[in-house]
């Protein structure tokens, strides 16, 4: 008993980092994509930029 007593804390914080690696890759996902899109729409938006400050 003793010994199951000392194995659930552990377990409970194991789960903290669990989340934390989540929450991890979901960030690496995000920025992945954003740089997939800054890379294929790139030019596009720097052409649309180009052409707002050119009106202003």
């Amino acid at each position: 008993m003793n010994q199951v007593l000392r194995f659930l804390p552990q377990q409970a914080h194991d789960e903290d980092g669990q989340g934390l690696a989540e929450y991890a890759l979901i960030l690496a996902l995000i920025a992945v994509v954003a740089i997939a899109a800054l890379i294929f729409l790139g030019k596009q938006v720097g052409s649309i930029l180009s052409y707002i400050g050119a009106a202003i």
